[in-house]
């Protein structure tokens, strides 16, 4: 393939900053959502009925515009092997897979595994992420948050052993803390704010206990939140672009970048 035609290709398929990109961006976006409403309707009975056949086209359509695409994605990048087994690479394959795979499985004892590989083209949704500005910026404030939630998702757990613990020894069997991973369970559900009721402190001092870790429930839902967007808005602040590196695969590069942040190599302009 001609190195400029194969560098265009490259712009309008990783990169969503050019005109042809969002286009392009727009385009695999509206089939992602279109193969998801396939796979939902295929899942009702009814519909299968009356419209299986046409449905199955239309899955076979969408099937082969992602393998196009999946096939085009490791022309084009210079490390094949890079992207084949990167998350969206491995994303991009699930797409397409379970089609092909559906093919050479016949008989009744097959059924239960073509119908668990036509639940993974829901993995497809994945994709989105990939073909937004916006979407880049989460990822990247994820990536930035990893420690401080870490750190916290600790924190928690680390409190949901105590409060468990203390529970199993103030309620004990009778009110239905049967173990420690029983009063665990029942920390869990209380400090999300879940409450399902099928476990409930029947003691005065366990019911004390409770409602501390009610209350306390709604300031730790408020931690990770105020993480996240913290460095969300500072990821959109640095204004980040989905220029992708053609060697590493990686984006978050700014909008003047030349070389690749993470491996040097020499971005496409």
């Amino acid at each position: 393939m001609n190195k400029k035609i194969k560098n265009h290709i490259y712009e309008i398929i990783f990169e969503a900053d050019t005109k042809p990109g969002k286009l392009f961006d727009i385009i695999v976006m509206m089939v992602i959502l279109f193969s998801i409403l396939v796979v939902i309707l295929e899942s009702i009975p009814t519909v299968e009925i009356k419209y299986g056949h046409w449905l199955k086209i239309a899955e076979w359509v969408i099937t082969i515009i992602f393998t196009l695409e999946y096939i085009l994605r490791i022309l084009v990048v210079k490390k094949s092997l890079g992207y084949i087994f990167s998350f969206y690479g491995i994303i991009d394959f699930l797409a397409v897979i379970p089609t092909y795979i559906g093919l050479f499985i016949t008989g009744a004892q097959g059924l239960l595994v073509i119908r668990a590989l036509r639940l993974l083209r829901i993995f497809r949704i994945l994709k989105i992420s990939r073909y937004t500005t916006e979407g880049q910026a989460i990822i990247e404030a994820l990536k930035a948050s990893k420690a401080k939630i870490s750190i916290f998702l600790f924190v928690v757990l680390t409190l949901v052993i105590i409060i468990g613990t203390l529970m199993y020894l103030v309620e004990g069997e009778v009110s239905g803390f049967t173990s420690i991973p029983k009063g665990i369970y029942w920390a869990i559900v209380t400090l999300t704010t879940v409450g399902y009721g099928d476990i409930a402190p029947s003691t005065g001092l366990g019911q004390f206990i409770a409602s501390f870790v009610m209350i306390l429930g709604y300031a730790i839902i408020a931690v990770p939140t105020g993480i996240v967007t913290a460095e969300f808005t500072s990821a959109k602040q640095k204004k980040i672009t989905t220029k992708c590196c053609p060697s590493c695969l990686k984006e978050g590069h700014e909008p003047d970048a030349i070389y690749c942040r993470f491996c040097g190599e020499t971005l496409n302009e």
